[in-house]
């Protein structure tokens, strides 16, 4: 039976807690819709390698600053987890691309000219276009009467993408499900968790280590460049193709409620008032202490918004080149659909009327 509860108070400390539970659950689920959509592509091109070596070593040095600050034990878990991530991340750009430390753009397919079976030149074949016909519509006949029409079988349309609209309700709920599970986790542990006694003073402050704090900043500045190179991957490849916008929007929403579980804080002084400038001080001390972690969350939410910049433009360019490229199907189909209902020889190029 679950112990009772008090009353539920959403005060600074409430605040705290709720914005830490829902950093904590985006943060275990950050690396999964980029490991499915390297496995569903079976492709890592979208990944920038420097990027995730940048944030494998900052995971590391995440992990030695907490042990030396004393930071809570579930961070030292989640801190744990993401390296693991890491290194599947890692490992499948390693399988993908081959083992590279270099992001190297595929080289691009330049589209093939297009030409018109139905007019014959000099240097045309009787067979050529009865040879062509046969290699697009396939070799599912077997004679070559010219008074039955050769018709082919119709292609299986590929599965629809999805819209914009529907993009960006699924990842609306997906993120609206993370914030629900973290607010529920805060009511949870505060069901199960025994009370604790108020501190006085400086107490319950973690105490200031400087390898700790060396490691902590060492960290931030390997988070702040573990996204240079992903942004200039996008803008080499002029597209987001093969990148999740999930991964981004949950490490956003990750970075953002952490921040704000820091600076939602509460200064608990000795006596039962606070003396003149003491709450500032214990706060003060209090943002010190972290002000590493802060720095790289902080940093790291301003540059995934040139991330989402990213997406925006070049997913216009992309629906632009798939707009354009329906028309030319759509131009070149009449021709087709002629060229299928002439006799075979007069659709084989071979110059007869």
């Amino acid at each position: 039976m679950a112990p009772p509860t008090g009353p539920l108070n959403l005060d600074v400390e409430a605040i705290s807690g709720i914005c830490g539970s829902i950093s904590i659950a985006a943060w275990v689920v950050v690396f999964s819709p980029q490991i499915i959509e390297n496995f569903r592509r079976s492709s890592a091109n979208g990944l920038s390698v420097p990027f995730i070596i940048l944030w494998l070593l900052g995971d590391v040095f995440n992990i030695l600053g907490a042990v030396l600050q004393g930071v809570l034990p579930t961070m030292l878990i989640l801190a744990i987890y993401y390296t693991i991530a890491d290194f599947v991340l890692l490992a499948q750009c390693f399988y993908y691309k081959g083992f590279t430390w270099k992001d190297e753009l595929p080289p691009s397919q330049p589209k093939p000219p297009r030409v018109n079976v139905g007019e014959p030149t000099e240097r045309t074949g009787l067979l050529n276009g009865h040879l062509h016909e046969r290699e697009r519509r396939g070799s599912g006949w077997s004679h070559l009467s010219p008074a039955v029409p050769l018709v082919s079988e119709p292609a299986i349309p590929p599965p629809p993408a999805p819209t914009r609209l529907q993009s960006v309700i699924w990842n609306a709920v997906a993120m609206l499900m993370v914030c629900v599970a973290g607010v529920v986790g805060w009511l949870l542990s505060r069901q199960y968790s025994p009370g604790h006694a108020d501190t006085p003073g400086d107490q319950g402050l973690p105490s200031f280590d400087v390898w700790g704090q060396i490691f902590g900043w060492l960290c931030a500045v390997l988070y702040l460049g573990s996204r240079l190179p992903q942004l200039l991957l996008n803008w080499r490849r002029k597209s987001t193709e093969g990148v999740s916008i999930l991964f981004f929007l949950f490490a956003c929403l990750g970075n953002l409620t952490y921040v704000l579980s820091i600076f939602a804080y509460e200064p608990r002084c000795a006596g039962s008032r606070c003396r003149s400038g003491e709450a500032g001080r214990i706060y003060g001390r209090y943002i010190l202490v972290n002000s590493s972690w802060l720095a790289g969350s902080l940093g790291t939410l301003l540059l995934d918004l040139g991330i989402f910049a990213q997406f925006f433009i070049y997913s216009k360019d992309d629906s632009l080149d798939e707009d354009n490229q329906v028309f030319e199907e759509d131009v070149a189909s009449p021709d087709e659909r002629r060229l299928d209902d002439r006799p075979i020889l007069q659709r084989v190029g071979s110059g007869l009327p």
